[in-house]
């Protein structure tokens, strides 16, 4: 589908990367990584013809289309949400105005038996063919299937889009793409605006859907969930890894390994030399050798070796006063925002030590109750901190804060105290600011940098009580991995708002569940959640009024579900399961006659796609009765997999 020949890009005297060569084929999953400024970003927009390589080769057929979302993108404000994602149909809308249009001359004209006529006719049939290969009849509804999976309501959807926030706009884009359904998609960073359920919803489509897939991303699960390639830039080359993401991590472990040895076995040669030609240069009986060894020199070619990998460094909190048994007791807590209701009868307790998670869509309230335990907006109800808390607190706007004309290095020195100031470098390195970086002033730093400077300056404040705020958006996997480590071995509280599931994983024992003006809680890690909602039993409770006992919340306990052995004899537990085999058989059904038709589909897709088969009706009116009976038998698939699930 693209084929990439002898690649290269320079931006300054070191090219970014060159003697790039590879192919992206149909159905490939591919992960693109590296370290910042590595050129990740850049490849994207080569791939899709924004920018123009130094030198090489970039092949596109000139039928293959290519959906391209960017970091950053500018966003229009005058339409709907609805009629903004409508815009992805605009080549079906063009279609049907021209169908009706002969439509209508059909319908005016009365020579039925002249040529005119029947050549008008043929034109009818033949656009209209097209106009339902496409699918026209399903848009509106997969319209609706997307922009909700990605989190808008049914509601939302005749709303202004200036009414949302640029992440909410955001989607919006991402949907116009993945509903043009692109031979190829470019995805740089498409988790960034995207909350826990949104995200599990755009690995199931670019799994089931999408055609091939190449994208960046520092969200560790969502690249092992969709992946199987992994293409890495380093060192100016790019790496072909046959393997998703995480097997990648070994290999590379290994390739680095021996790139090490080679590197140690080379230097030690030049050493060789270097003392050989220094030795007897000014020997007359060993010019000629000298001479050899000399140009032996000049033609060695340095191995390049990836800087240290500095994930494995072990940052700890400074002693800090013991907290009170409760850091955080919230009782009926509720907040409006004019008529609009973000949550109410929120009752929780955190005690000392605990880790704990904020999920939820955006737009539910996680931010907001933050800012209610920081004091910074108003509310209703009470909410207390407890005795001797200090809390350390990271948002995006705390980077605002940093003073503009310090250094990276001295705005870390200033805060660092005892053995820590002894390894400020390999601190900075961890979090993307190793060599030269760690000397720029802060009023020269990306967003991103400052956000990452802010962390790294909490991370070395004597604090008991963390409250992250998205603290992961700008970090690479190597300084998640620092951080993570860094706040399970934190003695103190925390409360963490992410997205993340594979940072969340193992580091929290509670989640708190924003979403419909309500609090739940969920005991148990980030998977223990997801889990609990896959198998529709939430095994949460409701942090309301009804929760209290003596003005505090009662601990929740998961519920014990009876066994069917309590609820039916033998007789009918033989009966269900005898109902449950023939679902799942039916399912199975299902899923092979799916299976033939997609098969049957593409060879049809194949065949009219050769010039000399494009008029051929039999083929057009077969693959348009094998989509729509596909269509048909998908719903089916669904109704049986619904009736399957309750049987389970």
């Amino acid at each position: 589908m693209i084929s990439v020949e002898s690649l290269r890009v320079e931006f300054g005297v070191k090219p970014l990367f060159a003697g790039a060569s590879f192919v992206v084929n149909d159905r490939d999953r591919i992960a693109l990584v590296g370290k910042n400024g590595a050129g990740k970003s850049t490849l994207l927009k080569i791939l899709c013809g924004q920018q123009k390589p130094t030198e090489g080769v970039v092949s596109i057929p000139s039928d293959t289309t290519i959906g391209y979302l960017p970091q950053v993108m500018i966003l229009q404000d005058d339409t709907t949400v609805r009629q903004e994602a409508q815009k992805a149909f605009s080549n079906v809308t063009e279609l049907k105005a021209k169908v009706d249009a002969l439509n209508q001359q059909l319908a005016e004209r009365t020579d039925y038996e002249s040529e005119s006529y029947l050549a008008l006719v043929e034109k009818f049939t033949l656009e209209h063919e097209r106009y339902m290969m496409l699918g026209a009849d399903n848009c509106e509804a997969e319209l609706e299937r997307t922009l909700m999976g990605l989190g808008f309501e049914r509601s939302d959807l005749e709303r202004p889009t200036s009414e949302f926030s640029g992440g909410w706009r955001m989607r919006i884009e991402l949907a116009k793409i993945l509903l043009q359904k692109p031979d190829v998609l470019l995805l740089d960073e498409p988790t960034n605006h995207l909350d826990i359920e949104s995200i599990q919803w755009l690995e199931q489509w670019l799994a089931q859907s999408a055609k091939a897939v190449v994208l960046v991303s520092h969200d560790r699960a969502f690249i092992n969930n969709v992946t199987n390639r992994t293409l890495e830039i380093s060192c100016g080359q790019i790496v072909d890894y046959k393997v998703k993401y995480d097997e990648y991590v070994v290999l590379r472990k290994e390739r680095r390994e021996q790139q090490l040895r080679a590197y140690e076995n080379q230097q030690k040669e030049i050493q060789e030399m270097r003392q050989f030609i220094e030795r007897f240069r000014y020997q007359a009986t060993k010019a000629v050798q000298v001479q050899q060894k000399v140009k032996q020199l000049e033609k060695i070619v340095p191995i390049e070796v990836d800087e240290v990998d500095n994930s494995a460094l072990r940052l700890k909190f400074p002693p800090c006063l013991r907290s009170g048994d409760y850091p955080i007791i919230c009782e009926d807590v509720r907040k409006d925002y004019g008529a609009h209701t973000v949550f109410s009868n929120v009752n929780l307790t955190i005690k000392r030590g605990e880790k704990v998670a904020f999920v939820g869509k955006n737009g539910e309230g996680k931010s907001t109750l933050v800012k209610c335990i920081m004091g910074e907006i108003p509310f209703d109800g009470h909410l207390k901190v407890g005795h001797n808390i200090q809390i350390g607190y990271f948002a995006q706007n705390q980077a605002q804060l940093l003073d503009e004309e310090l250094t990276v290095f001295q705005t870390i020195d200033n805060v660092a105290k005892g053995d820590v100031r002894l390894r400020i470098n390999d601190i900075l390195g961890a979090f993307m600011f190793g060599g030269e970086a760690s000397d720029k002033k802060v009023k020269v730093l990306s967003g991103g940098e400052r956000s990452r400077l802010a962390m790294i300056r909490l991370l070395l404040e004597p604090v008991n009580l963390l409250i992250l705020d998205e603290p992961t958006n700008h970090l690479d996997m190597p300084s998640k991995d620092v951080l993570k480590e860094a706040i399970r071995a934190f003695d103190g509280t925390a409360i963490i708002v992410s997205h993340d599931r594979e940072f969340l994983d193992g580091l929290v024992s509670k989640v708190y569940e924003f979403g419909g003006g309500k609090v739940r809680e969920h005991l148990g890690g980030v998977y223990d959640w997801i889990e609990s909602h896959r198998n529709g039993t939430d095994g949460a409770n409701m942090l309301n009024g009804s929760n209290k006992a003596n003005g505090q919340p009662i601990k929740p306990t998961k519920p014990i579900e009876p066994t069917k052995s309590s609820k039916t004899d033998y007789a009918a537990h033989k009966e269900q399961q005898k109902l449950l085999r023939k679902a799942e058989r039916a399912v199975e059904e299902s899923e092979r006659k799916i299976s033939d038709m997609e098969r049957r589909l593409k060879e049809l897709d194949d065949l009219l796609m050769v010039p000399e088969n494009a008029a051929d009706m039999t083929l057009v009116t077969e693959y348009t009765s094998t989509k729509k009976a596909l269509d048909e038998e998908v719903e089916r698939w669904e109704k049986l997999s619904e009736e399957l699930e309750t049987l389970s």
